[in-house]
């Protein structure tokens, strides 16, 4: 016997459906949109573990972006003034289930209003951590990238927040306020009467965005709560992260690259880092381009430092599907264990090596 979908995303399931079947007739004032990507790989990754053994696996998180899907949608107010909305939700298509800890709309959940001053958003929103390297990391939340050395820049994102964004002639300004930066992952809710800093996350950007070429910086800074985890056990603990991102055109070859300077006040101690990450991004033909980057984490006053190493060949077979394959090292100093893979494991100061294949498909 077939059984009824219940719940949130049947909730979902109808509304999307509904949108689907009306969209169409929408009057000229609105419009609603319902999009996505499935994009899955396979990954071979050695050192696994700490007795040197090799893992092969579909991966759950991403390949080259991660799969999701979602509702937008604006309405006219006149004046220049437009409302609009987006409810984005993020899935592992090896298995199914909903990513972001279980979220039905993790990636994005905000309503707000967008006119020539900017847009102004409320809800679950991308900060400006997320948003400040999408030109200069070639890579981007590849399997393989710069995510896999600092997890948090792959789901930079906040909850409970009031974020602004504004773009004049190239000037880019950015800003999010968080009143409790976590709902789900971090045990970081906030919101506490009584506890106002608790769970407070500030993020900012400033920059100049050219086609040929560009440059931003950007600020971010979460506090703790009492049994918060990352160490993060107070609302004097934080966590904070400065970024200077740039590119540079040279014919079709794009040029990125930058430094994200990390400060961990956490319960075991303080502890800072530099990343620095260098990249190239190649089209060699109208369907055919190249990827490659280097990076580096330098832990201050320790030996525990990383160094990466990954290129990316993708073939478009059309402007929403394509293939693709990358390889990648990444090297760990003393006690470093990151892995190459974003969600994957290597053993305590050993080389991993790994090679993926997949497939993106756009709807």
């Amino acid at each position: 016997m077939h059984k009824q979908m219940t719940g949130p995303r049947a909730v979902l399931m109808a509304a999307m459906l509904a949108t689907a079947f009306t969209s169409s007739a929408a009057d000229a004032q609105g419009n609603v949109a319902i999009y996505g990507i499935v994009d899955t790989a396979v990954a071979r990754m050695t050192n696994a573990n700490a007795r040197g053994e090799a893992i092969t696996r579909v991966s759950s998180l991403t390949g080259t972006v991660p799969s999701r899907f979602g509702v937008r949608g604006s309405e006219d107010l006149g004046g220049g003034l437009s409302a609009v909305f987006t409810l984005e939700g993020g899935f592992n298509s090896d298995s199914g289930t909903s990513g972001q800890g279980g979220r039905l709309f993790g990636r994005q959940a905000w309503v707000g209003l967008k006119g020539s001053w900017g847009t102004l958003q409320v809800g679950r929103v991308n900060n400006m951590t997320l948003l400040a390297p999408v030109k200069s990391d070639v890579l981007g939340p590849n399997l393989f990238s710069i995510n896999s050395i600092d997890p948090y820049l792959a789901g930079a994102r906040s909850d409970n927040a009031i974020a602004y964004l504004g773009s004049f002639d190239g000037l880019q300004l950015g800003a999010t306020y968080s009143f409790g930066r976590d709902n789900v992952a971090g045990g970081c809710a906030g919101e506490l009467a009584g506890a106002a800093k608790a769970c407070r996350q500030v993020t900012g950007l400033v920059g100049y965005e050219m086609k040929e070429y560009g440059l931003n910086l950007s600020y971010d800074k979460f506090h703790g709560t009492a049994g918060g985890a990352g160490g993060l056990d107070s609302s004097e603990r934080f966590d904070r992260r400065v970024s200077m991102n740039g590119y540079y055109m040279l014919g079709s070859t794009r040029l990125g690259g930058g430094i994200i300077r990390r400060k961990l006040d956490a319960a075991t101690g303080i502890s800072e880092s530099d990343l620095y990450y260098l990249g190239f991004s190649q089209p060699i033909s109208a369907q055919l381009s190249f990827d490659a980057q280097a990076a580096r984490k330098d832990v201050k006053a320790s030996g525990d430092d990383t160094n990466m190493l990954v290129a990316r060949l993708t073939y478009a077979f059309t402007k929403r599907t394509a293939v693709y394959g990358a390889v990648g090292r990444m090297d760990n100093r003393g006690a470093a264990a990151i892995a190459l893979d974003l969600t994957g494991t290597v053993g305590v100061g050993m080389t991993q090596n790994g090679f993926m294949a997949g497939i993106r498909h756009i709807f």
